[in-house]
C-alpha cells in the first residue's frame, strides 16, 4: 500500500510541471490566476518532495553510510541512530504548529487561497515516514552477512 501511495504521489509531477509552465502565460496573456497556479504548484511540490524523500529512505538511496560499512544490519542501526533523534525532535517541534495549521485550514499569506496547511502537513508526514522506515530497517530481521 505504501508503494502505491508513493507511486501516486510521484504522478503528481505531471500536474506540477503543467502548473509551473502555465504561470507565465497566465500572468502575461490571461493576466489572471498565475498566483493561484503558483499556490497549487507549491502544494504539489511539497507532496512530491515529501514522498520522494520517504521513497529514497525506503529504498536505501538516502541517508546511507555508503560502502564503508558492509553489513546492512550495522548500516541500518547506524542510520537509525542518526535519524531517530532528529525525527523525534522535528515531530516534537512541528506537531503543534501543523495541528494548528490544519485545524484552521491555513491559507497562503499572499493570496489567501486555501491549502497552505497541506505544505505543513506534507513536511510532518515526511518526517514521520522517515522515522517509521528507519525503525523498520533497524529492527527488520536480516540474513547473516556472507
Amino acid at each position: 500500500m505504501v508503494r502505491r501511495l508513493l507511486f501516486a504521489a510521484a504522478l503528481l509531477v505531471l500536474p506540477l510541471a503543467a502548473l509551473l509552465c502555465a504561470q507565465w502565460p497566465l500572468r502575461e496573456w490571461v493576466q489572471a490566476w498565475s498566483r493561484q497556479a503558483n499556490d497549487a504548484a507549491q502544494v504539489l511540490f511539497a507532496i512530491v518532495m515529501a514522498a520522494g524523500v520517504v521513497h529514497a529512505t525506503r529504498t536505501g538511496s538516502h541517508l546511507v553510510a555508503g560502502p564503508a560499512i558492509r553489513s546492512p544490519r550495522v548500516r541500518a542501526v547506524l542510520v537509525a541512530a542518526c535519524v531517530l533523534p532528529w525525527c523525534l525532535f522535528l515531530l516534537w517541534q512541528l506537531t503543534a504548529p501543523v495541528w494548528e495549521s490544519v485545524r484552521t485550514l491555513e491559507k497562503f499569506p499572499e493570496t489567501l487561497d486555501p491549502g497552505y496547511f497541506l505544505i505543513r502537513l506534507a513536511a510532518w508526514c515526511m518526517v514521520l515516514g522517515i522515522l517509521v522506515q528507519s525503525v523498520a530497517d533497524a529492527w527488520r530481521p536480516r540474513q547473516p552477512d556472507a
